[in-house]
């Protein structure tokens, strides 16, 4: 029996994702047991392991030399759009990254393999591929364990509330290990200090990372060639607006003037009338402007 009303129920989840939302800021860092259904995830283990039989080791000092990584797994392993959807991760990420007004959209989706051996990685902020000033979070990532995450297997190693410094290095005793199961999910803020652990165990540790950011910004994974509009048409709406299927205010990633969706419904005409989509306030001053409501400041 349902004891709550659904107006109850809804402002129950809202204070839960409030509460979730404000930790993460604090923090730089959740961890949320239990997220996903335990067969979901072993299905995407099972998909992403054939294909890691036959992807090549990375190269660089960054990606580590034992591990192996690949993107587009929207298509690779399908099912993944049930993580990347995730209804209450999509409810914090918009919490804390939406101010006023805006979008976000898919940053990247990325399996990975850790291999016995794989040393940690170097202590790194994610935000820092984007190379300006911020006043506030560009980006989230959720990490999805597909194995057993230990200290042992190399499992991600932060420091908490190092999203309020700068400091390129902090000590070592202050990080934690984050390990987790099969169906955990870890949220972090791109400027939360982290690095993938050493793997010194016999185990390869096998996941999946998602990360969401700003719709103005770059993503760290070209969206629209790895989804292109051939593939993209068969997402549904809100997975297609996703990945950079939509126009963002004031008149952003437009085509043509238009909002690119429309390269997903059939053939696009060849010629096209150019629609704004500004932000109200764009809106209202234009309008006062028109009115003649506005005067030069001297």
């Amino acid at each position: 029996m349902n004891l709550f009303s659904p107006s109850l129920a809804a402002e129950i989840h809202e204070v839960r994702i409030a509460e979730q939302a404000e930790q993460l800021q604090r923090d730089g860092y959740l961890i949320m047991r239990g997220a996903a259904d335990p067969s979901l995830i072993g299905g995407l283990d099972d998909v992403t392991r054939q294909r890691f039989e036959k992807t090549p080791f990375s190269k660089g000092n960054f990606y580590g030399e034992f591990t192996k990584r690949f993107g587009q797994v929207l298509t690779r392993a399908p099912r993944s759009a049930e993580l990347v959807q995730h209804e209450e991760i999509m409810a914090i990420v918009r919490r804390v990254l939406i101010r006023d007004h805006g979008e976000i959209q898919l940053n990247l989706t990325q399996a990975l393999e850790m291999h016995p051996g794989s040393l940690s990685q170097v202590p790194h902020r994610d935000d820092s591929i984007w190379d300006c000033a911020k006043a506030a979070e560009f980006s989230i990532n959720v990490m999805w364990p597909f194995t057993e995450y230990t200290r042992a297997n190399g499992a991600t190693n932060l420091w908490p509330g190092s999203n309020h410094h700068e400091e390129v290095l902090l000590p070592d005793e202050e990080s934690v290990d984050i390990e987790m199961e099969p169906g955990d999910a870890l949220l972090y803020v791109g400027s939360v200090l982290h690095r993938g652990g050493h793997n010194s165990s016999r185990m390869i540790r096998r996941g999946m990372i998602v990360g969401y950011c700003l719709g103005w910004l770059k993503p760290y994974e070209n969206q629209w060639l790895a989804y292109p509009p051939a593939v993209a048409r068969n997402f549904s709406p809100a997975l297609a607006k996703l990945v950079g299927y939509r126009q963002d205010q004031p008149n952003l990633n437009n085509y043509d003037g238009q909002c690119p969706s429309l390269l997903l419904r059939g053939r696009v005409p060849d010629f096209l009338g150019a629609i704004d989509e500004l932000r109200p306030d764009q809106v209202e001053m234009i309008e006062d402007y028109r009115a003649g409501k506005l005067s030069p400041v001297a």
